[in-house]
This record gives C-alpha cells, sequence and structure tokens, in this order.
C-alpha cells in the first residue's frame, strides 16, 4: 500500500486574507487591531469576524518595533496580595489605555533578584517604558536600567534620586507628620507595630519619619515590636497583643500600614479594650477597610491611583529621559478617624 501522502501545513493567516474576507482594506484591518483611528462598529463587527474565522493573530511586536514604537509597557510591582499595588496597578492601566498600549506586570514579592530577572525578562520585549515600584535594586538591575535609554519611572517612593523619574511620596515625611500628630492630639506613650524593613524600606522610612517627630518634643518610643515577616492583618493583631505585654500603658501604637493596624483594632475588641479611650491605633495608606470599621481607622492617605496615573502619562510624555531626572511628589493626608 502507497503512503498517505502527508498533510500540508496551513498557512497562517496573514492581514490581506483577513481583509479581503472582510471586503476592507488591509489598513482598515490594522486600525482594528490596534485600536486606532475612528472605526464604525459594523466595520469592526467585520473585521472581527473574519479574524475569528481566520484564526489571524496580528504580530504587534513586529509591527510596532518596524515603525519605531513598542505596543508595551513594562510594570513591576512588589505584590498583588496588598490591595496598595493593584490600586497602582488601576492609575497605570487607566493611562495606558488611552495609548493604544498593554502593560506587561511582573511581580518581585519584594525579592531584588527576582525584580533583577523580571527587568531582563521585560527589556527583552523593548517596552515603551519600565514603571517599577521602589528605588532599591541591585547593582545590576541599576545599570540594566541605566543602560536601557528607555523611560524610567520608580513608583512610591521619592526620598532618594531616581534613575529617571520618581513619582510617590516622602515616606519619611509621613512619618514625621505622623509623630507630629499624635503629639498635637496629647499622646506622650507612643508604640510602634511593624513587619519585616528588609522586604519594605518604606516602613523602615516611615519608622524613621516618626522617631524624628518624637525626638524633636523630646520622647522617645514608649513601646515596639516588629513581626519577622510580611503585614498582615494576623500579624497586626499578634503585634499589638504583644506591645501591651510590654508596656500596657502605651496610650497610642502606630502600625506600618493598615493591614497591621486593623489586626490592632481587631485584637483590642477581642480582649474588650476601649478603642482610642485606652488606647489608640494609628495606620498608613487609607484603605477603605479601616474605614469600613465600627469606629473609622486613623491613619494617611497615600493617592495610589494617582501615582500610577501620574508616572504613566510622564514616560509617555517624551520618549527621551531629560537632561535632569524629575521628583513628582503626590503628597499624602492624615485621615484623623476615630481610632487615635
Amino acid at each position: 500500500m502507497d503512503d498517505a501522502p502527508a498533510l500540508s501545513k496551513p498557512m497562517p493567516a496573514t492581514l490581506a486574507v483577513v481583509a479581503a474576507l472582510a471586503g476592507v482594506s488591509e489598513i482598515t484591518v490594522s486600525r482594528v487591531v490596534r485600536n486606532k483611528g475612528a472605526i464604525s462598529e459594523a466595520t469592526r463587527a467585520k473585521v472581527m469576524r473574519a479574524i475569528e474565522t481566520t484564526g489571524y493573530m496580528p504580530n504587534r511586536v513586529a509591527g510596532a518595533l518596524a515603525s519605531g514604537g513598542s505596543p508595551f509597557v513594562g510594570v513591576i510591582v512588589p505584590s498583588l496580595a496588598n490591595i496598595v499595588f493593584p490600586q497602582v496597578l488601576r492609575g497605570i492601566q487607566t493611562a495606558v489605555a488611552a495609548s493604544g498600549r498593554q502593560p506587561l506586570v511582573g511581580v518581585s514579592d519584594y525579592d531584588e533578584h527576582v525584580e533583577e530577572r523580571l527587568i531582563v525578562s521585560l527589556l527583552a520585549w523593548r517596552p515603551a517604558a519600565l514603571l517599577i515600584v521602589g528605588l532599591d535594586h541591585t547593582e545590576t538591575s541599576r545599570r540594566l536600567l541605566m543602560q536601557s535609554h528607555i523611560r524610567v519611572a520608580e513608583l512610591m517612593d521619592i526620598d532618594r534620586e531616581p534613575i529617571d523619574a520618581a513619582i510617590g511620596l516622602s515616606h519619611r515625611q509621613a512619618g514625621y507628620a505622623t509623630g507630629r500628630h499624635l503629639i498635637e492630639r496629647g499622646y506622650r506613650r507612643i508604640g510602634y507595630a511593624g513587619h519585616d524593613w528588609d522586604a519594605d524600606r518604606r516602613a523602615h522610612l516611615r519608622y524613621q519619619g516618626l522617631r524624628d517627630a518624637l525626638a524633636e518634643a523630646s520622647l522617645g518610643l514608649h513601646s515596639e515590636w516588629r513581626h519577622p515577616g510580611p503585614s498582615s492583618t494576623l500579624a497586626g493583631r499578634d503585634a499589638l497583643g504583644a506591645i501591651l505585654a510590654q508596656a500596657p500603658d502605651s496610650d497610642v501604637v502606630v502600625f506600618s500600614n493598615d493591614d497591621m493596624a486593623v489586626g490592632g483594632v481587631f485584637h483590642l475588641v477581642g480582649a474588650g479594650i476601649p478603642v482610642r479611650e485606652r488606647v489608640g491605633v494609628f495606620g498608613f495608606n487609607g484603605l477603605d477597610i479601616g474605614q469600613a470599621l465600627p469606629w473609622r481607622l486613623s491613619t494617611i492617605h497615600s493617592n495610589r491611583f494617582e501615582i500610577g496615573r501620574v508616572a504613566t502619562e510622564l514616560v509617555f510624555r517624551s520618549a527621551e529621559r531629560p537632561a535632569n531626572r524629575e521628583i513628582i511628589d503626590t503628597g499624602f493626608e492624615i485621615i484623623p478617624g476615630e481610632t487615635a
């Protein structure tokens, strides 16, 4: 028996094939694929049906690079477990959507070496820009970012000189403002409950700012306790228990963030200790969960959505790095709340 003839591999659909099937020009198909230009809904529907029928897969990378641009923006955040960073991503997406580009997102888990690998991977895609949370990087990462010549925005922190642009707030000033606020409200036996600083330099800066404010008033921390791992509500609950066992006369405790502070409120409720009347609680971030408590959490609101939006708009404003590094302070706001 003769061997059956080998089946020829179907050729991939091309832009021309899709255009012919839809009865439109190749330029129209390209505009639909790139979501650029004015296209009627009827024409868009015809093109999309043709794409589905043919299985056409546009090579947007090749097309964009050939025209001197890139459809991608690289984004690196330290975590998605904390609502803080998804809110930054919302700001980025809002600005990116208007540009026709797409974000490529990596998560470093607060590990600089993981971040380094993500930078290498994202640069291979030749993105239009890189948006990275934080100013701390390995030497290799810093060298790669410096040599890439694309726009690099470092987000959430402005306490050090950036590679290109920094957009965020001064965490040291936020910590200082916390201390001044509590002193003005009459607190003197001020405690601190935090989490691992090795993985979160910004929390350490806030701690230092708090200490600065207390020192100006000839005060020191009355008590402090740090959870050895990342922040969480459970860690905050345990932290306040440890602080009150160590220094039961503490009259207010500053937590490294709202996750921890909410846990502190839960500890007080569970132990039957009057919130604020007996022990005050102060957080950082201004998360919705803190404002939904029976006592609105006293905290500092950071403008996370604005940080993401402003940073993205900045790197799209010019493809070239400016001669001088840019620092944009998006500020913060004290929320007096009802817990401190």
